[in-house]
């Protein structure tokens, strides 16, 4: 069971093999701002939230709930909110190294399995041009991204290495959900 509307995360599950059921949840993700949690506190909380809110109505499934955060120098950044913040976001973190964490939470109700767990990437990025960022928010493939780019689009020009994981970035570690679901 995914409690996410993400679609990163279906393909990312589908590609892997996995068989599951899409169940959104309707956690209101801007009552976590501003209580005071690191970026992977912050990360994992929400990740734990969204599988809590789904797990009642699919008590005997795994439910995944996760979330993906940028830090970039212990600012947490996520989706922007139109494309003024986009071109904000951006020029912050194409400019210097930033971490992309995403927090992971499994809940089955029914053997009462919490599991939450996180991963942190840190992306070095290529120096983008003023006509890059404007393209970039033209074609806005910013748009419902933490950290206003998705690598496996267009941000991969932007990026000149990571270090870790790469469907972390993409939103959902499949390495750290494969180690979860073995503890499941």
């Amino acid at each position: 069971m995914l409690a996410s509307a993400s679609p990163r995360r279906r393909e990312l599950l589908t590609q892997a093999g996995y068989r599951f059921i899409v169940c959104p949840s309707d956690v209101d993700e801007a009552t976590f701002a501003g209580v005071g949690l690191s970026a992977v506190e912050y990360a994992q909380a929400l990740g734990l939230a969204k599988a809590r809110s789904v797990a009642p109505r699919y008590p005997e499934h795994v439910v995944l709930g996760a979330d993906t955060i940028a830090d970039c120098d212990g600012q947490m950044i996520g989706k922007p909110a139109d494309a003024a913040d986009a071109e904000r976001i951006t020029r912050l973190l194409f400019s210097r190294p930033h971490k992309i964490i995403t927090g992971l939470a499994l809940v089955r109700l029914a053997d009462a399995v919490e599991l939450v767990a996180s991963d942190t990437t840190v992306v070095h990025p290529r120096p983008m041009t003023e006509q890059q960022i404007a393209e970039h928010i033209a074609g806005g493939t910013w748009q419902d991204r933490a950290g206003a780019y998705a690598i496996q689009e267009t941000g991969d020009a932007f990026v000149e290495r990571i270090k870790g994981s790469l469907t972390n970035v993409m939103g959902l570690p499949m390495e750290l959900l494969a180690s979860l679901l073995e503890r499941a």
